[in-house]
């Protein structure tokens, strides 16, 4: 694989990641969306299906790593470090770009929800509470100014109850799941060649939603929360209120760790 090849292949299919999991979300939170309300189970499976889509589109060009976590991962395990910073800029620049897509899919949306007095003042808290992405307590006032606001879910993550020890385990014991199958799947080749490791890739991230989700709606990737992030932060959107900078680094972080200390089992074992 070449370098612009790696660089792409990350590009198109964390884009097309992003698009498809921070899509469904705004479906779920946004009032006017069809699928409003939907719930955790909505989400978990569309993520799913988001890196199921990402993975085959980019694996013939990059290998779809897609996830700086599972990048490192990949180059302590095996001790190849040549192109992690390819890698990483690849999926940072395809998490934003597919974070910006979702807002020009549902620019229409985000204007109404952010205008609705309901909304904004919290007069009304939306009803679909097995989600973690948009707290009660967000959407029964106005932000304050630096505070999250009624749309930072649909773009980043954030925790239920802020416990940085828990917070910061949970994202670690999640992302070691994720980065262990994927090692595993590396040493099946059968696996590889057939395509059926990205369909368990994707259904482990359902897996992971649907059983570690709910402490800090699972980033367990750090471009996935950093990129869609700053893209909340330069987004014009009246009302969205802050992007919770005093958590980022808690899905970056995090996943790293998960990350590494997964290679460390998997080389130790196998």
């Amino acid at each position: 694989m070449s370098s612009s090849d790696i660089f792409f292949g990350e590009l198109i299919g964390t884009a097309t990641l992003i698009l498809l999991g921070t899509g469904v979300v705004a479906g779920v939170v946004l009032k006017k969306s069809k699928s409003f309300d939907a719930g955790w189970v909505a989400i978990s499976f569309g993520w799913g299906i988001g890196v199921l889509s990402g993975v085959y589109v980019s694996t013939q060009l990059s290998g779809a790593h897609l996830n700086p976590a599972v990048t490192l991962g990949i180059a302590i395990d095996t001790g190849v470090w040549r192109n992690v910073g390819t890698y990483v800029g690849g999926q940072m620049v395809g998490a934003i770009i597919g974070a910006t897509l979702t807002w020009l899919a549902y620019y229409g949306h985000f204007k109404a929800h952010l205008a609705d007095h309901e909304i904004v003042s919290g007069s009304r808290t939306p009803g679909a509470k097995a989600f973690n992405d948009v707290r009660e307590t967000e959407e029964r006032r106005e932000p304050a100014a630096g505070q999250p606001g009624p749309v930072l879910g649909v773009f980043a993550t954030a925790p239920e109850i802020r416990n940085t020890v828990q917070n910061l385990a949970t994202e670690i014991i999640a992302t070691m799941v994720l980065v262990l199958l994927v090692l595993g799947i590396g040493l099946n080749d059968g696996l590889t060649v057939s395509g059926t490791g990205g369909l368990m890739v994707a259904l482990v991230v359902v897996g992971i939603g649907l059983s570690l989700g709910g402490p800090t709606g699972y980033a367990i990737n750090p471009a996935r929360d950093l990129g869609p992030r700053i893209v909340h932060q330069l987004l014009p959107l009246p009302h969205k209120g802050g992007s919770d900078w005093s958590y980022a680094w808690i899905p970056v972080v995090g996943p790293l760790i998960g990350a590494a200390a997964a290679a460390g089992i998997h080389n130790a074992l196998f």
